[in-house]
């Protein structure tokens, strides 16, 4: 217990230290400080609210809504501290590189991508298939049945 709360101390410290500096430096815009803080800070943070979900949760909106907003307040936030601008490159940079991890399986709609039941898949395939069977049939009885008329 007393090492957590030693390196809660020192991340603490850590924390300050980041932001005097960028204070000092932000007239050069974010740089790794920017990146180390929003990694260390915000995305940790989310990285342990995902994996208290189920990973077939990941897609549901209404699971990760909350979490994907604190996630974004977390990096404006850190952000603004910083004295920099938001959205920036690196920021865009860092919810592509979430969206590659967590949200690569999921369509636009929130929903993960799946085939329709049985029930509902089976009739868009059996009736092309009847109907091909059946024009196949028609065609074959309509020229037999012609060849003998002159």
């Amino acid at each position: 217990m007393e090492s957590h709360v030693g390196s809660a101390l020192q991340k603490h410290t850590l924390l300050w230290f980041i932001i005097a500096v960028a204070q000092c430096v932000s007239a050069q815009g974010c740089g790794s400080h920017y990146m180390y803080a929003i990694e260390e800070f915000c995305l940790a943070k989310f990285r342990l609210d995902m994996q208290e979900l189920d990973q077939s949760q990941w897609c549901s909106w209404e699971d990760t809504a909350e979490l994907y907003e604190d996630l974004t307040n977390c990096t404006y936030l850190w952000t603004v501290n910083m004295g920099c601008y938001w959205p920036n490159r690196m920021v865009d940079e860092f919810f592509i590189q979430v969206h590659r991890h967590y949200f690569h399986d999921c369509s636009m709609s929130g929903r993960r991508l799946k085939d329709p039941p049985n029930r509902i898949l089976g009739p868009f395939i059996a009736v092309p298939i009847l109907i091909t069977l059946l024009m196949t049939a028609l065609v074959v009885w309509r020229s037999k049945r012609s060849e003998g008329i002159v």
